[in-house]
């Protein structure tokens, strides 16, 4: 027997309508807490904290929120997306790209409402081509403005994203001056109210978890593990009966293991259920790179945890291994794509140490540029060190609010240092927006999307105003009256170049809010029929 299930459909202006509605209850909780003077949010959910969590992280208030209506609900989905692909990709402007979808959408909306009201059709597919391309125009726009970071920019960087907190943005900005451009930030929860850093020897894998059933924090997306033994081979794991002495020994001591080595989907998904239903503490990853590389790479693994490296390429054999062939790592980090791990305390320095000896002077014999890029990272890796900040708290509400905004600000820095930084305060997209050509005289939709994107790009500098406590009037005197990378300090009323004042953002912020607001606001006007479950109750 087929099963059928009941839809309901919406179509045109009401279909449109609701999603507007959707867009815009999520906008009105989350756009009060942009800027400094922006308003937490209060969350009741059983995922957080004693049930309930205070914040003004945009991704998270976003995440928190489910209309009844499944029309306004779909709206309220993709605007998630949005949010969740900036934070994921920038570490900031959630609330910037929610703004300015509002924004997009309503004075899209608005524009062909107007011109189809005095007789002249549009089509709104046209109109989100013509958005689409002018985006790509501001994001060169915003590259050209972009200026490289410094180490006293850092600071306000990170503080910036920090929600304005002077003192965990010197801790960030501390600690990716030790680590250097390229070095690796990471987090974890202190046992103490004080937020504390610290740098340590580590290294750095191109692969992530194997399985998310091995996520053990799903706030980050990640696996995160304390005192780890390590198992290090290149010889695929296809059943468990492989490594059953090396398991035994692990699940009776409760211990934590890390495996780097092939693995069947068989194996992975043994270990996975053994997670879920059993408690078992470990995580299977790929091995790094591909052909030699990889070869390499685990050798340098083991010399980083102490352990032993299990090669096919020597006839080693799984069946051998002993639990003293197992490395130890202090601190893991697994995520989707990559993998962190620092090396113990008590590793065998003076082996890590020849082994860069041996690849400098390896270096210096090679002429092909990528095998010395190649050994140049490996000597990066075996050398480099791994910020970790301890974040505090007094309650375990305080500390995981804290721990949100840092997590940010980190990832701002990380965008900050990669793609440089633009004047804050929502003056990058305000100037951006003065460029944009709003002149008649080409076809309908053209016009239309270039008066929308500059209305919208003006929205999140108006907000932070608006959340400031100014009034209407006196916000649009303030934003006329301001030249190019020049904005207000909302904290001090003082009026200035932005950059100078401090107050700034990593341009990849700026552009990939821009790009992800385009995107959802483009799949939301082109949008001509929705079709959604039947629900058994009726939306209030």
């Amino acid at each position: 027997m087929t099963s059928f299930t009941p839809k309901d459909l919406v179509w045109d202006d009401e279909g449109r309508r609701k999603l507007t509605e959707g867009i815009t209850k999520l906008s009105k909780a989350v756009k009060s807490t942009l800027g400094p003077s922006g308003n937490t949010v209060l969350i009741e959910s059983e995922q957080h904290t004693h049930g309930i969590t205070v914040t003004k992280d945009g991704v998270t208030v976003a995440k928190a929120i489910d209309l009844l209506d499944p029309v306004e609900n779909l709206a309220v989905r993709m605007m998630k997306e949005a949010a969740e692909k900036t934070a994921n990709l920038a570490g900031d402007g959630t609330t910037t790209a929610i703004v300015l979808t509002e924004a997009l959408v309503y004075y899209a909306t608005e524009a062909i409402r107007e011109e189809a009201e005095a007789g002249d059709a549009v089509s709104a597919v046209a109109v989100t081509r013509c958005l689409e391309w002018l985006c790509e125009e501001m994001l060169e726009v915003i590259d050209e403005m972009s200026i490289p970071v410094t180490d006293e920019m850092l600071f306000d960087v990170a503080t910036i994203s920090a929600n304005n907190d002077r003192e965990l943005g010197k801790i960030i900005a501390d600690t990716y001056t030790e680590v250097g451009k390229d070095g690796v930030v990471t987090l974890k929860k202190s046992d103490t109210p004080e937020t504390t850093t610290e740098v340590i020897k580590g290294i750095r894998l191109d692969r992530g978890y194997a399985s998310p059933l091995f996520v053990n924090d799903q706030r980050r997306d990640q696996c995160i593990m304390d005192d780890v033994r390590v198992l290090i081979s290149d010889a695929e794991i296809s059943n468990i009966l492989n490594l059953e002495k090396i398991l035994g020994g692990v699940s009776q001591r409760k211990e934590r293991l890390l495996i780097i080595a092939p693995c069947s989907t068989g194996f992975i998904n043994t270990m996975a259920a053994n997670v879920m239903k059993n408690g078992l503490k470990v995580c299977t990853i790929e091995p790094p790179s591909f052909g030699y590389r990889t070869h390499e790479l685990m050798g340098d693994i083991a010399l980083t945890v102490g352990g032993t490296y299990f090669s096919q390429k020597t006839g080693d054999d799984l069946s051998i291994i002993e639990e003293s062939d197992l490395g130890f790592a202090k601190h893991v980090i697994v995520s989707k794509d990559n993998t962190v791990i620092m090396r113990p305390d008590d590793v065998d320095v003076s082996a890590i140490d020849r082994r860069i000896t041996d690849l400098w002077a390896q270096r210096d014999m090679l002429t092909n540029t990528h095998e010395r890029d190649f050994v140049i990272e490996r000597i990066a890796s075996l050398s480099g060190g791994i910020g970790v900040i301890s974040v505090g708290g007094h309650t375990d509400l305080e500390q995981k609010e804290k721990l949100d905004r840092v997590d940010d600000a980190v990832c701002a820095v990380r965008s900050a240092l990669l793609e440089g930084i633009v004047a804050g305060g929502g003056v990058c997209l305000h100037n951006v927006a003065m460029g944009i050509d709003t002149d008649d005289g080409r076809p309908t939709e053209e016009v239309i999307a270039s008066n929308v994107l500059a209305r919208a790009l003006g929205t999140p500098i108006r907000q932070i105003l608006l959340n400031s406590g100014k009034t209407d009037a006196r916000i649009e005197n303030i934003v006329n009256g301001l030249a190019t990378g020049e904005g207000m300090d909302v904290k001090t009323g003082e009026y200035g170049d932005m950059v100078s004042m401090g107050i700034i953002d990593p341009a990849k912020v700026a552009k990939t809010a821009l790009r992800s607001a385009v995107s959802v606001a483009n799949t939301i006007l082109s949008t001509n029929a929705i079709v959604t479950m039947a629900r058994s109750y009726e939306a209030k």
